[in-house]
């Protein structure tokens, strides 16, 4: 079981070393990376919602969140991405974007892409699943920060920080979900390390997880929702 934590951690670190690596190839350094700035959320209304979802918003709106906001387990929609079930979403996208589907399906693939195929959250535990492999950490608030990206829009980076644990697993972790008040997530991307800094300039590599018990063609209704 050691040698399995051992393994997972190794990857988990080749991960973030090279999600860190990707940065230096990015636009930019002012941690120009959104969950807003994501395709899919251009095709909200500019009500009240959807311009915070959007990431248009006052900083005396954003209030802090508690990890219970993403209590729950969850899945990567890479796998779905890879199979072709999402192709559906992409072809949308093409219709009512500037891409085409294929340029799409590039630019989400480097987004969800991720060994970390499983994440269940309980009170203040986090446990990262690769397969039947995991490692878990507790986790405590460590804030939020506030981004602002290049066309303008802003988004909300909820940060919490290991307090115990697992060695292996990542000093950091950092939601973002298009909220900014306490709220349950439906969905969200989520952005893990031991460089908090760092990983607030992240932005090419954005793992989502929607929930487990959602299957492929749920996952595409929610998105296409959006």
């Amino acid at each position: 079981m050691q040698k399995t934590i051992k393994k997972l951690g190794y990857a988990l670190s080749v991960s973030s070393a090279l999600l860190f690596a990707g940065q230096a190839l990015s636009e930019g350094t002012s941690g120009a990376q959104t969950s807003s700035g994501h395709d899919h959320a251009q095709s909200h209304s500019h009500d009240a919602k959807g311009s915070v979802y959007e990431g248009y918003f006052e900083d005396d709106q954003v209030k802090p969140r508690a990890l219970s906001d993403w209590e729950g387990d969850w899945q990567s929609v890479y796998p779905y991405l890879v199979d072709g079930t999402l192709d559906p979403v992409l072809a949308d996208k093409a219709k009512h974007g500037d891409k085409s589907a294929g340029e799409y399906r590039a630019y989400y693939d480097a987004g969800y892409k991720t060994g970390i195929d499983r994440i269940a959250i309980e009170g203040s535990n986090v446990t990262f699943f690769r397969g039947k492999e995991s490692i878990s950490g507790n986790y405590e608030t460590d804030g939020h920060e506030i981004l602002t990206y290049k066309k303008g829009n802003r988004g909300v980076r909820y940060v919490f920080k290991k307090t115990g644990g697992d060695g292996t697993a990542p000093q950091f972790i950092q939601f973002s979900d298009h909220i900014i008040t306490p709220e349950k997530a439906g969905h969200y991307h989520l952005y893990w390390g031991n460089d908090r800094a760092a990983l607030l300039k992240e932005v090419t590599n954005w793992p989502t997880y929607y929930p487990s018990h959602l299957n492929g063609k749920q996952i595409v209704d929610e998105m296409l929702a959006h």
